[in-house]
């Protein structure tokens, strides 16, 4: 006899383990990427923000060494004390240009300050208001050219030259006193390295 059973197909394909190893598949691929980005990405980036910000440095130190003239603002410390120039507080119209060579390093500031400012500038670089002259132009016309400093007109200009023996700077200064409370001085120090 035959039986007459209906077809009966294999046990159905149990859905769950393959699905559960594509899973697992894609999620170590995941991880392997993540892995990936964190090991190279980052690092790499990394490196291109800081190339960049080198090469922009770099930029603004060649503008800054290049320009010709006066920069706003106060020279460094080591500046005003490798050069002798104490910039009395308060000051405004602060700006400085410094210049080297194998022969000579100057330094030019710029500063309005007070009358008591003057006298505490002057008393730094070992001097008084007596060493000035009046109407002597100090500072020379080639310096007047690197900084823009013009020293005709109408100001009431006086100057002195502070002479010292090496290695100690030598002073040019002159001083506009058209307001006397509030002198504008100009300064050239150079040294001799």
């Amino acid at each position: 006899m035959t039986d007459s059973l209906p077809h009966q197909a294999g046990p159905p394909e149990d859905p769950g383990p393959p699905a559960e190893g594509r899973r697992r598949m894609i999620r170590r691929r995941s991880l392997t990427l993540l892995t990936i980005v964190l090991l190279i990405g980052i690092p790499a980036g990394y490196l291109v923000i800081s190339a960049n910000q080198s090469r922009d440095s770099g930029r603004e130190k060649e503008a800054k060494y290049a320009a010709t003239g006066m920069t706003e603002g106060w020279p460094s410390k080591l500046q005003r004390r490798i050069y002798e120039l104490p910039v009395p507080v308060p000051s405004d119209e602060v700006a400085y240009y410094e210049t080297n060579n194998w022969k000579t390093s100057r330094l030019y500031v710029q500063f309005e300050t007070t009358g008591a400012g003057l006298d505490a500038f002057l008393a730094g670089l070992g001097v008084d208001r007596d060493a000035l002259e009046k109407g002597r132009i100090a500072i020379s016309d080639r310096a007047q050219q690197i900084t823009g400093w013009e020293f005709g007109g109408s100001g009431a200009w006086w100057g002195l030259v502070n002479e010292q023996p090496n290695p100690a700077p030598t002073h040019d200064v002159v001083v506009n006193m058209h307001n006397p409370d509030y002198p504008m001085v100009y300064v050239v120090s150079r040294t001799v390295p």
